[in-house]
Parts: structure tokens; C-alpha cells; sequence
């Protein structure tokens, strides 16, 4: 499972206490994480992404967050094309 999250509000080149809190909680033991300019990605078995999930929005949104915007993707659930 891939997730991908930004954190408001942001300003670019100067990541406030919000954005880092919601970092650092998304780093878990078997959750890969890749901070980005404009967002963070994390990804893993879905227990674990799951529980990162949860962990980044209530450290972000208690740090002082005003949004964090959400994108998730199961692997299981996607339907790939195939080369007839």
C-alpha cells in the first residue's frame, strides 16, 4: 500500500513544527517514507501504512495543522492493464 500526504499550512523551504511532527510519526517499522518538496509518500504492507496513516494526521493536526490532504492506493485492489 502506497500513501501520500501533504500538510498545511506549508511554506516551501521552511517546513513548520506541524509538517515535521506528521513526518516523523510517519516513520514506522516496516513503512518506507520519502519526503518530497511538496509532500510525503510512505509506503508498505497495509498495516502498517494504515497505522502510519493514522499516526501522521493526529501528530499534524495536534502540532497545529490546518489540513493534511490524503491520497491512499492499495496495490491488492488495482486492476493492471495487460498486453494482449
Amino acid at each position: 500500500m502506497r500513501a501520500e500526504f501533504t500538510v498545511e499550512p506549508f511554506v516551501e523551504g521552511n517546513p513548520g513544527q506541524h509538517v515535521q511532527a506528521a513526518i516523523d510519526a510517519s516513520r514506522r517499522d516496516g513503512v518506507v517514507v520519502d519526503v518530497g518538496p511538496f509532500g510525503t509518500s510512505i509506503e508498505g504492507d497495509a498495516d502498517a501504512v494504515l497505522a502510519a496513516i493514522d499516526a501522521t494526521v493526529r501528530a499534524a493536526m495536534d502540532s497545529g495543522a490546518s489540513r493534511v490532504t490524503l491520497q491512499a492506493v492499495s496495490y491488492t485492489h488495482l486492476t493492471l492493464p495487460t498486453n494482449a
